[in-house]
């Protein structure tokens, strides 16, 4: 009788710990992410490697992505490597930093997946002007209440963002 409530309330307990841990930033793929990616801790790293600043992007019912550099090459190359994202994302600060939160990684093959994770589907047309397209973000730097792979993030603000002219 226990093995049976066991083996019902296993996979239970599986989720509950996957959530709690989307929730709370805590994720293996996360650290990978994190310790592939931490060179783009200043936003001058990217820019030597190739990416551009795009504007900051917000949510509709609030939180945002922030301001996406994105490496227009490696959109190109559909390849999905843990230390190459497609975006890096940086949350604009009042002091006029940026802070390295969250990368983003896109490929126009999929279904896709990153060390398991499955990317979510963008269909065509999109706020981008892409064609279609698989993309996972991946919240490494700033935890996330949405989950670790949310695209949106409810702790991001652009309101710090210089308006295009400045």
């Amino acid at each position: 009788m226990a093995a049976a409530v066991l083996a019902v309330c296993a996979p239970f307990a599986q989720a509950h710990q996957q959530a709690a841990e989307a929730a709370s930033g805590s994720s293996p793929l996360a650290d990978k992410v994190r310790a592939a990616n931490s060179r783009f801790l200043d936003a001058k790293a990217a820019v030597a490697e190739g990416y551009a600043p795009i504007p900051c992007a917000s949510g509709i019912t609030g939180g945002a992505m922030g301001i996406h550099y994105v490496n227009s090459q490696y959109l190109k190359d559909d390849k999905i490597d843990i230390a190459r994202p497609e975006a890096v994302m940086y949350e604009p600060m009042a002091d006029g930093k940026l802070q390295l939160v969250a990368v983003e990684y896109i490929t126009s093959k999929g279904p896709a997946s990153l060390d398991g994770q499955l990317f979510n589907f963008n269909s065509a047309p999109n706020r981008y002007g892409l064609g279609e397209f698989y993309e996972l973000h991946v919240w490494a730097w700033k935890g996330n209440p949405a989950g670790t792979f949310a695209d949106m993030n409810p702790k991001v603000s652009c309101e710090h963002a210089m308006a295009p002219s400045q």
